[in-house]
């Protein structure tokens, strides 16, 4: 194929696998490309592939890989790599499934709604699914009564499991559940899983958790298609990896479990896995992330599950710690040549514990081991084995046991699940490992290989099969269509006599062939098949092409690993074994076994007899396949790995498929998609109408095509020709695009040129107008100069005039101030000295007259002092001379006595002396007194003395304690300074915190706006809650009363009646199938035994009322339409109860009687159209019954009263009169039930009308969410018209819809429906539209197109305009429901979405939508009309994080809406939104003039 400049390709790359480039150069050998990497590259054009040009324009992927432009390897993986960037896992290649391992939950996608969704819809109608396989399947088996099976493939970890448990889910979900010990059969079957796995799973050099078995799951189902029961057939067990692994592989995972199981192990003496035999071949004994302990009991908990009792859970451990066991007898050679011993004391140890847990006799053991018998017709010769013998003898023992331990878990666990043998049909689910393709690749590697080109080949026929399917659905010759086959691959393994399995059995039964001669004798006789090859480095291995890929194989240990024995000794010593469980796994040989003790069986050949047998299966059934990948090896989600993708795709056969498909018609077109994308070689044909099939043939004619063929529906191009229609299309596309650009270079050049013109035009005026402007501003500015001058100079010279006499005035005022303050200040400081000097004088003369003062008082003391301090002296002396005086007085006055009369004689002698004596006395007296005056006023003196220097110490302390006062005022003072500067510093901060606040206020203030509005519409809400609470409080009243009657009624019914009621329940026949909406079912009220006479006044109205079915009945079951817009037959009804006095009765059938005469007419055949008929009539009764009836007394009182008194026992019917004339009337209990069973009914009528509606509208809708091609093809090519607009597409779908609406408008009107009842059910049927119509919209790509949301905005506006039409009235909130599919309609039909951001899309563009509709959308989203790009990768990118994150905590996180199925109204709605009826002028139809009942109502009429 030859590339022009420009040219999308892809071009090889190690890392990456492929590489999008566009050619930048085409030589003649090379062609220069430049990749994604900014890379230039030149390659040779044969190993570039093409790429398609318009691959980014229909949102860079498709969900059917056989819908790509070019069907090749990088075509295949880009594709995916996209889809899986947008979460879409799933994608279809024609029949087969590719399912991406997301490493992630999307519960979105499994949920029931999502199954529902996919229930019997055909495949590739909705978005890929795993549901879509499974569905498919089950339909093909219910309808074709075949069998089915599904193949599910890939490497561990691609999800191969959880596939399987979502296959069955669903399996469960369409065919019923066929539940056993309360677990479903799809729980059974998955929790083996853990089991199976534990015994059948190791670690791999790839995987951690390889499956190292094949599982295939039966569901059978019974012939009405419901699931019977189930089987698990497990194929091709690795029994070699038993005794043999290699580094850094694992042996299966319960040897390593039961190792590290703790007291288990310690029970059964083992240690760490690194000390047996069987396991230290590699040293990886841990895997990361999986604890063994944890396991071990995981795996315990599964046995118990399953059913396995505890013993056999013993013996099953025993069993495998035994095997280990027996790994580590070594041998030595014997006494004897080429016989062998056991080597040692650890040997012989680890014999003892294998005897004694296979409970058996050591000795025949070691005897099994180190020898064999061999039977003749003389008797039985014992021949002992050498070491290498003995060792294989070993090894072969270890891997029978496993085998069949295997197989006796399997047994167990189909025994636990169930099984149906008279099953015809299932559905079975293969999950198997993948092709394998290490560095070192042994026998277990050539197993599984040649398992997968069996599995290959199957693959193969059933694609090819597809292939010729559609060829003849389409009619198109297809007989000379290569079939790509593996047969030659298959022939080279396994056929007879010279396929490598046959040479290598033919190896394996002489002892002394080792894998050198096995090796030598396959090249000799298979040395010419051409997928065969001998390495260049070996002698031994040889390389096969298989179709994944060159495989080389080392032969090392071929024979080792193929070689099984059945030694008769090994079955004879397990089944003597005391384990009940060994003893039935080994039972008894026959003789003729028993002859030839060391039998030999072909590992390779029974592994081939056992997939001949899958292939025999799977041949029975109809396959489907599901494809398994992993999209990294670290299982992260979002990584996306190229070579490991890619090599999965081969080993998986999708690329095989590729290579069929491409031996075929790879690419398939639509006449109409073909004829959009090359219409534009032939646009002289494409004028006017057109026949798509005959302008497709005339458009290969012209670009002289030959390998194509037209079908039906579809034009089919042979490899290759699309490129030329792509190569011719880019021409064309380039010459109008050339032709397009010169116009358009020549309109601007014009366009420019006339800009210019007018713009020197412009410049020129512009420039005179600007020199004209000048000279006259120069003219206008000499001219205001002069007068300014004049101006100018007056106003300078009267400045300076001005300023001088101002100047003059100032200096004489200044020197005339300053005389005047000289003057004035001389003066004052005149009169200021004189003050002076006589204060001073003043001041001198006190000063001085006060020195003075002083000086004399000081004197004046001191000489005071002096003479007092004399006279103290003084004082003192004369005090002691009066004393000695009275001593000499007193001695006088004694001697006196004695001298009495000695002195008579002397009296007149002495007197003078005595009167002389006494004056002295006087004057010593006086001189005392005064001495005594003179001390007293020194003392006061003294004492003033003492008071002053007192008041002069209390000054001074006063002052000083003021010094200290100050001194602290000073010290206040300094620490008051130091806390204004700080108070100063806290007053900036306050200030600035201040004006923080006041933003914060203002912002609060603003705020607090808000939330008063907000708190206004929360005041409204409560008003109108509070409105809704005082009716429930209302209702809940009224259901008090109602359950107090209920109550009071139990306690009075008797045992009689009790049993009447029982016999009469058990008389029932059995119901049919009931509807959704189910109505309670009448019940027979029995009245409490009578205990008195008075009780037969009540009796009467029962039995009056019984003789009156007959008139109810014929009202029921006629249509007595309507008068005046009020139902005949509810008016005709309640008159008669009213006049009965049914609702007044304690007991009566008659509302029994009602409630099944209506329920019956609903069963009926034709009661569908009859069903508004009745909503109108049961309606119309409810209102009456609600309006008109109370609750009595009783209601309100819980005491009970005798039947005989007045008030509850006797009638208690009472009217009482209201503004509108009608009555209520005091109901009693069956009245009040008749009223709740009359609800129920309601409700059944309008859920069954409106589900009746939904199942009417759901075709219509289901071809209304995809406009029709020839719309499509018309709205394209009006597009293509210059200066016409997109015009409005055919509506005939749309106006069935329409049409349909209308139709039930009228039908409603006729049968005088409420407007209360229309408007809710029109508000369902149309969220009903939107749930459809959005739904369909996100499960289908081809929906989520520009022109398609084109169309369904026109017919949404048919539905605006119909909603507009029938008024608010009838419509309601209608259009409203709409707005999850007017904005995902809206958001399609928008230009330039790759401006928009992800705020401006999911707040103005589409608020209701969540993020995950929103990218779902997006991820599906093409432009089909006008070829331009989507949202940008970044907004995309943003939403894709955003799912990411919500998917884990959100509980359900489904992209999909949810029907509503509940009521939309209640008792209270009803009898607020209904008018009351006035039945009194309702007259009686004619039809029922005869009858007796009713001529109550002729005579009142």
């Amino acid at each position: 194929m030859s590339y022009r400049k420009g040219s999308k390709v892809w071009v090889e790359e190690k890392g990456e696998g492929w590489l999008e480039a566009e050619v930048v150069d085409a030589k003649d050998r090379a062609v220069v490309v430049l990749t994604s990497q900014r890379k230039k590259i030149s390659v040779l054009p044969e190993k570039l592939l093409p790429r398609d040009t318009d691959e980014d324009l229909g949102g860079g992927h498709v969900d059917d890989m056989t819908k790509l432009t070019y069907l090749n390897e990088p075509g295949v993986l880009y594709n995916l790599k996209r889809r899986y960037a947008l979460n879409e896992i799933y994608t279809y290649t024609g029949s087969i499934l590719i399912a991406v391992n997301p490493f992630m939950r999307l519960p979105h996608l499994y949920n029931e709604y999502m199954m529902e969704q996919y229930k019997g819809v055909r495949l590739g109608d909705l978005s890929p699914h795993v549901f879509a396989v499974a569905d498919a399947s089950y339909r093909a088996m219910v309808n074709d009564s075949r069998s089915q099976s599904i193949l599910v493939s890939g490497e561990s970890g691609a999800g191969k499991t959880e596939t399987t448990k979502l296959i069955m889910r669903y399996l469960t979900y369409v065919g019923g559940r066929a539940v056993l010990d309360d677990r479903s059969v799809e729980q059974q079957v998955l929790e083996s899983n853990p089991l199976l796995e534990a015994f059948g799973n190791a670690k791999t050099i790839r995987n951690d958790n390889s499956s190292r078995f094949g599982k295939f799951v039966e569901i059978q189902f019974d012939k009405t298609g419901r699931i019977s029961g189930a089987a698990i057939r497990t194929y091709l067990l690795e029994r070699s990896r038993v005794v043999q692994i290699t580094d850094p592989e694992r042996n299966f995972h319960c040897f390593y479990q039961l190792c590290a199981s703790g007291k288990d192990a310690e029970l059964y003496k083992l240690g760490h896995a690194s000390t047996f035999h069987y396991l230290n071949q590699s040293k990886t004994y841990e895997l990361e992330g999986t604890n063994n302990e944890d396991e071990y009991w995981k795996t315990k908990r599964a046995m118990d599950i399953v059913g396995i009792s505890r013993s056999d859970q013993d013996a099953i451990f025993r069993t495998l710690a035994a095997i280990l066991h027996l790994g580590n007898i070594e041998f030595s050679p014997g006494k004897e040549s080429d016989s062998s011993k056991i080597k040692d004391s650890t040997s012989n140890f680890h014999l003892q514990m294998t005897a004694t847990l296979l409970m058996c006799d050591p000795d025949l053991l070691v005897s099994s081991l180190c020898s064999r018998s061999i039977h003749t017709t003389e008797g039985i010769i014992i021949k002992a084995l050498d070491c290498a013998a003995a060792v294989a003898n070993r090894d072969t023992l270890a891997k029978t046991v496993y085998a069949r331990l295997f197989d006796w878990l399997v047994e167990n666990i189909n025994k636990s699940i169930g099984q149906d043998v008279d099953s015809k049909a299932q559905i079975g689910v293969l999950d198997i490992y993948g092709f394998e393709s290490f560095k070192h690749n042994s026998f277990e590697q050539f197993c599984i290989n040649f398992a997968n080109e069996k599995l290959q080949q199957h693959f193969n026929e059933h694609v090819f099969k597809m292939e010729q399917e559609e060829y003849k659905s389409e009619k198109i010759n297809w007989s000379y269509i290569e079939f790509i086959d593996n047969q030659d691959m298959l022939d080279l393994i396994e056929k007879k006599p010279i396929g490598i399995i046959a040479l290598l059995d033919e190896a394996c039964m002489f002892p002394k062939s080792t894998h050198v001669t096995f090796a030598t004798k396959m090249f000799r006789n298979l040395s010419s098949h051409p997928r065969l090859e001998k390495t260049k480095f070996s002698e031994t291995d040889f390389s096969i092409s298989h179709y994944a890929g060159k495989v080389t194989y080392q032969t090392d240990s071929f024979l080792e690993k193929n070689r099984d024995y059945i030694v008769a000794e090994h079955c004879n010593l397990l089944s003597s074994s005391r384990c009940p469980l060994l003893s039935g796994l080994f039972t008894s040989l026959p003789e003729e076994s028993v002859r030839s003790s060391y039998k030999f069986s072909s590992v390779a050949s029974r592994f081939k007899q056992q997939l001949q047998a899958l292939m025999e299966t799977l041949s029975t059934t109809e396959p489907h396949y599901v494809r398994c990948v992993k999209p990294n090896s670290v299982n992260r989600p979002q990584l996306f790995e190229n070579q490991s993708v890619l090599h999965q795709l081969r080993c998986g056969g999708v690329l095989e498929a590729v290579r069929i498909s491409l031996a075929g018609y790879p690419t398939r077109r639509t006449y109409a998609e073909f004829v959009d994308r090359f219409g534009v070689l032939v646009p002289e044909l494409m004028l006017g109408s057109y026949d798509e099939r005959a302008l497709t043939e005339s458009i290969l004619e012209k670009m002289k095509l030959n390998n194509f063929q037209l079908g039906r529906t579809k034009v089919f191009l042979r490899a290759g020709q699309i490129a030329i229609l792509d190569v011719r299309r880019a021409e064309v596309l380039d010459n109008a695009a050339r032709c397009i650009q010169g116009r358009f270079r020549t309109f601007i050049a014009r366009k420019e040129f006339m800009k210019t013109k007018e713009a020197s035009i412009s410049v020129q005026a512009y420039c005179r107008g600007c020199f004209a402007r000048k000279m006259y501003t120069i003219m206008r500015e000499t001219a205001a100069a002069i007068i300014l001058q004049k101006h100018v100079r007056r106003l300078i010279l009267q400045r300076n005039y001005q300023e001088a006499c101002s100047a003059a005035l100032l200096i004489q005022s200044c020197i005339r101030g300053f005389i005047a303050r000289r003057y004035f200040s001389t003066i004052r400081e005149q009169k200021a000295a004189l003050v002076i000097q006589s204060f001073w004088r003043k001041r001198k003369v006190a000063m001085l007259f006060q020195h003075y003062k002083q000086a004399t008082i000081a004197i004046q003391c001191a000489w005071r002092q002096k003479l007092a301090r004399k006279e103290l002296r003084k004082l003192r002396m004369t005090a002691n001379e009066a004393g000695a005086l009275r001593e000499a007085k007193n001695k006088l006055e004694k001697k006196l006595d004695d001298l009495t009369l000695r002195l008579t004689l002397e009296r007149r002698m002495r007197a003078a002396g005595e009167e002389t004596k006494l004056v002295e006395i006087s004057k010593r007296d006086k001189i005392i007194e005064t001495l005594s005056a003179e001390c007293a006023a020194a003392k006061s003196s003294a004492r003033t003395e003492h008071d002053k220097n007192l008041l002069l110490q209390r000054q001074l302390d006063d002052s000083l304690e003021e010094i200290a006062m100050l001194r602290g005022n000073k010290i206040l003072k300094a620490e008051e300074e130091k806390q204004n500067s700080n108070l100063k510093n806290i007053v900036k901060s306050l200030s600035e915190k201040n004006s923080l606040l006041e933003n914060e206020l203002s912002t609060a203030r603003k705020s607090s706006d808000d939330t008063m509005e907000k708190l206004k519409d929360v005041e409204g809400k409560c008003t109108h809650l509070q409105q809704n609470l005082e009716k429930l409080q209302e209702k809940l009243t009224n259901l008090e009363n109602e359950n107090h009657v209920l109550r009071n009624k139990a306690f009075n019914i008797s045992p009689k009646t009790v049993s009447e009621k029982f016999s009469a329940s058990i008389g029932l026949p059995n119901s049919e199938h009931k509807h959704i909406f189910e109505t309670p079912t009448s019940t027979k009220h029995l009245a409490p035994i009578p205990h008195s006479t008075g009780t037969r006044r009540q009796k009467l109205p029962v039995e009056r009322h019984e003789g009156n079915h007959e008139i109810l009945s014929r009202c029921i079951k006629e249509n007595l339409g309507f008068k005046d817009g009020k139902p005949v037959a509810a008016c005709i009804i309640y008159k008669c109860l009213l006049h009965w006095r049914a609702f007044e009765s304690e007991r009566t059938a008659i509302f029994d009687h009602v409630i099944e005469a209506i329920n019956g007419v609903l069963k009926a055949k034709e009661a569908d159209g009859r069903l508004p008929y009745w909503l109108s009539n049961t309606s119309a009764l409810l209102c009456l019954l609600q309006k008109n009836l109370r609750s009595n007394g009783f209601f309100g009182t819980p005491s009970r009263r005798s039947a005989g008194s007045l008030g509850l026992g006797g009638r208690t019917c009472q009217l009482v009169g209201r503004g509108d004339t009608l009555a209520q009337v005091d109901a009693r209990y069956p009245a009040i039930l008749f009223k709740q069973q009359l609800t129920a009914c309601v409700e059944k009528i309008f859920g069954q009308l409106r589900d009746n509606l939904k199942k009417e509208i759901s075709p219509l809708l289901s071809v209304c969410i995809q406009a029709p091609k020839s719309t499509r093809a018309q709205a394209g090519k009006a597009s293509k018209s210059p200066g016409v607009g997109a015009q409005q597409p055919s509506n005939s779908h749309w106006d069935n819809i329409v049409n349909f609406l209308n139709l039930l408008m009228d039908t409603l009107r006729e049968n005088y429906v409420p407007s209360f009842f229309i408007r809710k059910l029109i508000t369902q049927l149309f969220s009903f539209i939107n749930i459809q119509l959005f739904n369909s919209l996100l499960l289908r790509r081809e929906c989520c197109t520009f022109s398609n949301g084109e169309y369904v905005k026109a017919g949404l506006s048919s539905l605006e305009k119909w909603i507009t039409d029938v008024t608010e009235e009838f419509a309601g909130t209608s259009w409203h429901e709409l707005n999850y599919i007017r904005q995902a309609v809206g958001f399609l039909v928008i230009h330039q979405k790759r401006k928009k951001t992800l705020e401006e899309i999911s707040q103005d563009l589409c608020p209701s939508l969540s993020i995950r509709q929103i990218y779902r959308i997006c991820s599906m989203y093409w432009d089909d009309k006008y070829n331009t790009q989507g949202i940008s990768e970044a907004v995309v990118s943003a939403m894709r994080e955003m799912v990411n994150k919500d998917t884990a905590n959100l509980v359900s996180n489904s992209f999909l809406l949810d029907d509503d199925l509940s009521i939309p109204f209640s008792t209270e709605d009803l009898s607020m939104a209904i008018p009351a009826t006035d039945y009194a002028d309702v007259e009686l139809p004619e039809c029922l003039h005869q009858h007796p009942s009713v001529q109550f109502l002729l005579k009142a009429s």
